[in-house]
């Protein structure tokens, strides 16, 4: 509890159990509990049991308290409220309370909920090495063993009669009871559940009914939220913003958040707009960060623990090689040629794991960039050996042609994206996958050879680069100058026309 003012004697508060103690408990919490957390704790757990009536289980009346400082002779101070919280957090550490700050709809303070659990059992206990650890830095490893036999009575057996086989004969419920599944009783069923507590545990199902993440609401968000954030003042608001808190959610679903890194993304600036109101897009960029990141670094743990798995295991036994069909068959790539023939090489590609494959290809040591392509292929896309082979035999041989296209991860990518949108998973589908590709790939190449081979001389507008510009050459047969007669008119027509101007 960082601030004292959040945790007083006027703070209401509840308690809750769903158990009852039997006199192995008792035992348990005065001989091996109390010399862990002390008699005050223990005692503080007794008062709270008492809380709700042996006989019954469930909630106890709500009441501040200031009941519990009193009846535990504490003051009402700030050291008599860190002496509880200290109590309680030892009570929590060995796994006997459960302390959770409530808000309600109708309420404008927190409400404390004290949920008692029940003490392990001296098998569970003993078999829990940090609890046992504990005890033996408290009491002393002897008196350890002497409190582990106090719990537990001698066995009337000796060594040859713990071997016997023992054969479970007890009648299973439905050999001996039949029900009439028939008749649905409805009313009994409504009955039950509205004598259940309506309570929402703490702790999730064995087997979860839903797989979404479950909401966030503004307590969760808000108890984590540093204190001297820009946002807090805008975080609190969300107090009474149904709208703020579901636009949270609906992001917190869509890209798998966890509670500290949706309070991290509401600590960041631009998160919020000038009146408070969440920037949704701004909000999911970011979260789709967190989200790519995640994936990359989960798809790296994967990997890692594969290859870390694979260190110590030796190498399992040959499996059958599986035959290859003539129609599936693709030719040797140039850096097989003469190593191997076209049965052989079909062979490998279809029994061979694509890490050796690899091998094969490269002289020396198998690149680590590229190799981790084809590993994420294997661990992540769950892609199999022999599709992978395919995958391996179509980039060499493009490569080989002297194809223009390198092979970086995002050429490679967007292959493996497409084999898998079309559900490529077995080595005949992989075959015809790269077939087709081949084809389209060569008729690609051709169009765009002829278009190459037109546009040559000519314009992107379909015109000649150049118009055909005439050239005029003076003829050879025409005279070279004018006669007398003709000069002689030509002045007087000009001589005419300028006193007719």
């Amino acid at each position: 509890m960082s601030n004292m003012h959040h945790f007083t004697e006027h703070h209401r508060y509840v308690a809750y159990r769903e158990f009852s103690l039997s006199e192995l408990d008792r035992k348990m919490l005065s001989h091996v509990y109390q010399p862990m957390v002390g008699a005050f704790a223990i005692g503080l757990y007794h008062l709270l049991y008492q809380h709700a009536p042996a006989d019954r289980v469930g909630y106890s009346g709500v009441d501040a308290q200031r009941r519990l400082f009193l009846l535990l002779g504490l003051e009402p101070s700030e050291k008599g409220r860190t002496y509880f919280v200290e109590q309680t957090s030892k009570l929590e550490a060995v796994g006997l309370l459960q302390t959770s700050r409530m808000l309600l709809p109708d309420m404008e303070e927190h409400m404390y909920e004290y949920e008692l659990q029940p003490p392990l059992s001296p098998h569970e206990f003993f078999r829990t090495q940090h609890l046992t650890l504990l005890l033996r830095d408290f009491v002393g490893k002897y008196a350890v063993l002497n409190l582990r036999e106090q719990f537990s009575t001698g066995e009337p057996f000796d060594a040859t009669v713990k071997e016997a086989d023992r054969e479970n004969i007890s009648i299973p419920f439905y050999e001996l009871f039949r029900l009439n599944t028939q008749v649905i009783d409805v009313e009994l069923e409504q009955a039950l559940d509205e004598v259940a507590p309506s309570r929402a545990t703490v702790r999730p199902p064995a087997v979860s009914e839903e797989s979404e993440t479950p909401a966030l609401n503004y307590a969760d968000i808000i108890i984590r939220f540093p204190k001297q954030s820009v946002n807090r003042s805008f975080v609190e608001r969300l107090r009474y913003d149904q709208e703020g808190i579901g636009v949270i959610n609906y992001v917190v679903r869509k890209f798998g958040l966890t509670l500290q890194e949706t309070v991290r993304l509401l600590d960041e600036d631009g998160i919020f707009a000038q009146d408070g109101r969440i920037v949704i897009d701004e909000l999911q960029h970011r979260a789709h960060l967190h989200f790519r990141q995640n994936k990359r670094r989960g798809e790296w743990q994967e990997r890692e623990q594969q290859r870390i798995g694979h260190l110590g295991e030796e190498s399992a036994a040959p499996q059958e090689e599986v035959a290859v069909e003539m129609e599936f068959y693709v030719d040797v790539p140039p850096q097989f040629s003469g190593k191997c023939d076209i049965h052989q090489y079909n062979m490998m590609l279809r029994n061979t794991p694509y890490t050796q494959l690899l091998e094969r290809f490269f002289p020396g040591a198998v690149p680590d960039s590229f190799l981790d392509m084809f590993t994420k292929m294997d661990i992540n896309y769950k892609l199999p050996d022999e599709v992978i082979n395919v995958l391996i035999h179509y980039l060499m041989t493009m490569l080989a042609q002297g194809a223009e296209q390198r092979l970086n991860r995002n050429f490679v990518e967007a292959i493996v994206s497409n084999m898998l949108v079309k559900q490529v998973n077995t080595y005949e589908q992989a075959v015809m996958y790269i077939r087709q590709q081949s084809q389209v790939q060569e008729a690609g190449a051709a169009r765009s050879g002829g278009k190459a081979a037109s546009q040559r001389t000519r314009s992107r507008y379909g015109k000649s680069a150049k118009p055909a510009i005439p050239i005029v050459t003076r003829s050879q047969d025409a005279p070279s100058s004018l006669s007398q007669e003709e000069i002689d008119a030509a002045r007087a027509l000009a001589r005419r026309l300028d006193g007719q101007a």
